[in-house]
């Protein structure tokens, strides 16, 4: 009688064994979609033997445990590259919009200041004429209007930056707030001995998003995992998140602080890194540019004024506002005169003299900023910015394939086989039909010694 109960036990066990099993398989069936979903496996153990004298019997199985396949290494690579990504991501929008600036139509500050020169030329036929004189005014005036337009667009470049900055650090508190609940309850499940592994996937591709936005550490502890930027400033520490804040710098420029310290200049990976490199280094540098140029080419043509008479025989005053030489010259360039009369094309105070038109188409060919001329550093300036358009795409690019063999080989790792799922429900099913069959055969014979022990 013992021993059919015994059988009964066992048979019974396996059966719940087999049926946890088969439920992991249909979970895992179910999630084969699922982004960042980790498979999970099944595993039994067999329980302590029973010893009666000389004899040992099997007293069945358990399923011990539920499983996730997870490769830590790999995941750790796959946030790393997320955080490249979305660095170069934000690097190459960035550089795009800046270089539409510069290259999207024909009123370019390179085209205005071909259409100076060629105005020049053509007052030289005619020194006198007041039309030719008056198209000299409205290519310096366009020109001067070119550079203030550029600079204006890259100041709202900047400024729309600004708006991205505090959006993305918006979304790095939401992700880490989460993240800080999820270590809760993975922690609440794994200290009572229960599967977290639904939690953990989640948990996961949130650190990947989050890695997306800003650069991160991962430090793996008792209570769960501590998440800090790559120059230590804590964002997560087991259930506890660490909100990131902005603020207006003496620049004019959002700047993240992490309680109370400054670390925007420390933000080198993520989407952040990338906003801030447009908005911090790449812009700055093109205005810094614009600045040079537009302060060489109004002091250029203002000395080619100066050196000669105008229509009344005067001598000539600047043609441009004299601009700053440090920064904002390109924002406020601006033509000096409003009276054609006054372009000093004469060089000997003559109505009909063009001599003096010689100083200002000289100035096509003098290297008078920078060691170059104004169309050479011009040329030089867009190059150098489609040069770091077509560097990052190249470098986006090969992250992306990187990412994507990255995200390739997890899911080979932890991703859903259904061909895998469907013969192990087969292999799952049968053993349970099996036990089940055992405990039906049990349970007759218990009826059967039940009946005659009655008799």
């Amino acid at each position: 009688m013992s021993s059919l109960l015994t059988a009964l036990h066992i048979s019974t066990g396996a059966m719940q064994a087999e049926q946890g099993a088969l439920e992991a398989a249909s979970n895992n069936v179910a999630n084969v979609n699922t982004p960042g979903y980790s498979r999970e496996i099944p595993a039994f153990s067999e329980n302590p033997p029973f010893v009666l004298g000389n004899l040992t019997f099997g007293t069945g199985v358990s399923l011990e445990k539920l499983s996730g396949v997870r490769d830590n290494v790999l995941q750790l690579r796959i946030q790393g590259e997320s955080g490249q990504q979305g660095a170069l991501d934000a690097l190459v929008s960035g550089l795009n919009q800046a270089q539409t600036l510069f290259t999207s139509s024909s009123s370019d500050i390179s085209s205005q200041l071909s259409n100076l020169f060629s105005s020049i030329s053509q007052l030289a036929t005619n020194p006198a004429s007041v039309p030719l004189r008056q198209g000299v005014l409205t290519a310096a005036s366009n020109l001067a209007s070119s550079f203030r337009n550029t600079a204006s667009n890259l100041a709202t470049q900047a400024s729309n930056l600004n708006l991205s900055v505090t959006q993305a650090v918006e979304q790095v508190n939401t992700l880490t707030q989460q993240i800080a609940g999820l270590n809760g309850q993975i922690a609440a499940l794994q200290n009572v001995g229960q599967d977290a592994s639904a939690f953990v996937d989640q948990r996961d591709v949130l650190i990947n998003q989050l890695s997306g936005l800003i650069d991160v550490s991962r430090i793996s502890s008792d209570s769960g995992i501590t998440l800090t930027t790559s120059n230590g400033t804590a964002l997560v520490a087991g259930g506890q998140s660490f909100s990131l804040s902005t603020q207006f710098g003496a620049s004019g420029v959002q700047h993240i602080f992490a309680q109370g310290t400054d670390i925007t200049a420390q933000l080198n990976s993520g989407q952040l890194g990338g906003l801030l490199e447009v908005r911090d280094q790449k812009i700055p540098a093109l205005l810094a540019g614009l600045d040079t140029l537009a302060s060489g080419v109004a002091n250029a043509f203002n000395s080619a004024n100066t050196a000669g008479f105008d229509l009344n025989g005067n001598n000539g005053g600047n043609l441009f506002v004299p601009p700053p030489s440090g920064p904002g010259a390109a924002a406020i360039l601006t033509v000096a005169i409003t009276d054609p009369a006054l372009i000093a094309a004469s060089s000997d105070g003559s109505a009909g003299s063009n001599g003096n038109l010689r100083n200002f188409s000289a100035i096509h060919d003098q290297p008078t900023i920078s060691g170059q001329t104004p169309s050479d550093y011009y040329g030089n300036l867009v190059f150098g910015l489609g040069n770091d358009v077509s560097t990052a795409t190249a470098e986006l690019q090969s992250s992306q394939l990187v990412l994507q063999q990255l995200q390739d080989q997890r899911g080979s790792i932890s991703g859903v086989s259904l061909d895998d799922e469907a013969s192990h429900m087969i292999e799952y099913q049968r053993a349970y039909e099996a036990a089940a069959r055992v405990a039906t055969t049990v349970n007759q014979m218990l009826e059967t010694v039940i009946n005659m022990v009655n008799l």
